[in-house]
C-alpha cells in the first residue's frame, strides 16, 4: 500500500496558524446561506481531510485510509477537478487528539468535509469543532449512540449537526448480542469490561439494557484504563461472580491481555468470552488466545455489492487492494470508508455552484444533501437519517475457532440480525 505521513493533530494547528489561513469570501455573484461556503479558484482541488488513529487503531487508520483513496481513484474528477486528501490526522483515538485534530482541520476554510473520526471517543471532542465550523464530518466506524440517537427520535447527548456515519449506532449490535447470548447460546450471565470511553461505555450499558429485558443479568459491570495489561483484579471479581459468558468490547492491547488471562484464571476457563468489533481484526484473531470467541461486528463479506455512485463491486475494490498490500484488508471498515468518501463527493458534486471558472460549495447546502442520501452502497443500503446515522443496522455473530483464519469476511457467521 501506499506510505503515509500521519500529522500529529496539535502540529497541524501550529501549521495552520503559521500559514495566515483566511476565510474566503465569494464573490457578489453567489449568496452562501447560513453556514457560509467554500470558494475554489479556477483549477483548485476540491479538498477533503481524514481524521483517524495512528497509534491506537491502526488496522482501522490503515483500511480507512485504502478506502478512501479507492473511492476518490473511482469517482474520477468532481466537475473536472481532482479531489486532495492531504496527509491523515492522528487523534490517537482520544478526545484530546480529536479536538486538537479538528480545530486544525477547521482552520483551512478550504476544507469541504472530513472522513473520520475511526474511534468513537476522538468522535465525541471533534464533532462540535466540526459542527460549530459549519463543515460535515463523515466517520467510517464510529458506534456510540452518544454521537446520533438513541434510535427513537431522541437526540443523544453528543450529537452534533453535521456529524454523520456510515457504520451502525451500537445500540443495534447490542440488540444483535443480547438476542444471540441469551436465545441461542441460553446464558443468563454475563459480565462485562469496558475502558470508560464512549465507545466501550456505550456499548457495555446498551448490552446491559438489551440482555436485561430478556431476563438476563449482568453481575458485574467492571471498567479498567486505558492502556492497562494487568487484569488479575477485574478477573478476581469476575470469578467471584461466576458469571456464564464475559463481554468486553476493549482494543487490541487491553483486549487481548484480558482474554489470554481469562484463559488460564482459576474459575474462568470454562467461561464464554465475547468481544465487539475493536478486535474483530486480523492482529487479534492471529493470537491463540481469540479462539473460540464470539464477536459481534458489522457484514464482512461485500464481495458482491455494487457501488451505484461508482459502478465498483466489492470484488473489484479488494482485488484493487490486494494488487497494491498483496493481502485483505485488516478489518471491514474499508468498505465503509469507501462509502463515506463516495457519499461526500457525490454530495459535493450535487450541490456545488459553478460561476465562470470558480466553484463555490455551499455548507448548509452539503449538510442537506447528505442528510438526503439513499444509496446503495459497498456495504449495502445507505440512508441517512435526521441525526447522521446512515448505516445498515446488519449485524453479525462471528464465532472464531481457527486462529489460521484471519480475514474477518472468512469466519464463519452464527447468527445475523438484521432490523
Amino acid at each position: 500500500m501506499r506510505q503515509h505521513i500521519f500529522l500529529p493533530a496539535t502540529a497541524l494547528i501550529a501549521v495552520l496558524a503559521s500559514s495566515g489561513c483566511t476565510d474566503t469570501t465569494a464573490p457578489p455573484g453567489f449568496e452562501p446561506g447560513p453556514l457560509g461556503a467554500v470558494t475554489l479558484e479556477p483549477g483548485e482541488a476540491i479538498r477533503i481531510r481524514m481524521l483517524l488513529s495512528a497509534t491506537v487503531a491502526p488496522t482501522l487508520a490503515a483500511v480507512s485510509i485504502a478506502g478512501a483513496e479507492f473511492a476518490v481513484e473511482d469517482m474520477g474528477l468532481i466537475l473536472g477537478r481532482e479531489v486532495e486528501l492531504g496527509d491523515p490526522v492522528d487523534t490517537s483515538c482520544s478526545p484530546a487528539g480529536g479536538r486538537a485534530g479538528a480545530l486544525g482541520i477547521v482552520g483551512d476554510p478550504q476544507v469541504a468535509g472530513v472522513i473520520g473520526t475511526n474511534c468513537s471517543a476522538a468522535a465525541v471532542a471533534a464533532s462540535p469543532a466540526i459542527s460549530d465550523a459549519g463543515l460535515v464530518m463523515i466517520s467510517p466506524s464510529n458506534t456510540s449512540p452518544r454521537l446520533t440517537s438513541n434510535l427513537a427520535g431522541g437526540a443523544s447527548p453528543d450529537y452534533r449537526p453535521g456529524y454523520f456515519r456510515v457504520s451502525s449506532n451500537d445500540l443495534h449490535q447490542a440488540r444483535a448480542l443480547s438476542d444471540f447470548v441469551y436465545n441461542q447460546l441460553e446464558l443468563r450471565s454475563v459480565a462485562t469490561l469496558h475502558d470508560g470511553d464512549p465507545y466501550t461505555s456505550a456499548l457495555v450499558e446498551a448490552f446491559a439494557d438489551a440482555f436485561g429485558a430478556l431476563g438476563g443479568g449482568v453481575p458485574v459491570q467492571a471498567e479498567i484504563e486505558k492502556g492497562e495489561t494487568d487484569m488479575t483484579d477485574v478477573l478476581a471479581q469476575f470469578a467471584a461472580a461466576d458469571p456464564d459468558a464475559i463481554f468486553f468490547p476493549l482494543f487490541v492491547t487491553e483486549g487481548s491481555a484480558l482474554a489470554a488471562q481469562a484463559r488460564a484464571y482459576g474459575g474462568l476457563e470454562g467461561t464464554t468470552l465475547i468481544s465487539a468489533a475493536a478486535l474483530l481484526v486480523s492482529a487479534f484473531l492471529e493470537t491463540p488466545q481469540s479462539e473460540g470467541m464470539y464477536f459481534a461486528g458489522p457484514e464482512a463479506d461485500f464481495r458482491a455489492n455494487v457501488s451505484e455512485l461508482t459502478g465498483r463491486s466489492g470484488e473489484q475494490v479488494l482485488a484493487a487492494y490486494e494488487a497494491e498490500s498483496g493481502g485483505f484488508p485488516g478489518s471491514p471498515y474499508w468498505a465503509h470508508a469507501y462509502d463515506a468518501t463516495a457519499m461526500l463527493l457525490a454530495a459535493i458534486e450535487s450541490v456545488a455552484v459553478e460561476e465562470g471558472e470558480m466553484l463555490h460549495i455551499d455548507r448548509a447546502a452539503l449538510r442537506a444533501a447528505l442528510h438526503a442520501t439513499a444509496i446503495d452502497g459497498i456495504v449495502g443500503r445507505v440512508a441517512c437519517d435526521r441525526f447522521g446515522d446512515c448505516g445498515t443496522g446488519r449485524m453479525n455473530i462471528y464465532h472464531h475457532t481457527d486462529r489460521n483464519i484471519t480475514d474477518v469476511s472468512r469466519l464463519p457467521v452464527v447468527f445475523v440480525y438484521n432490523p
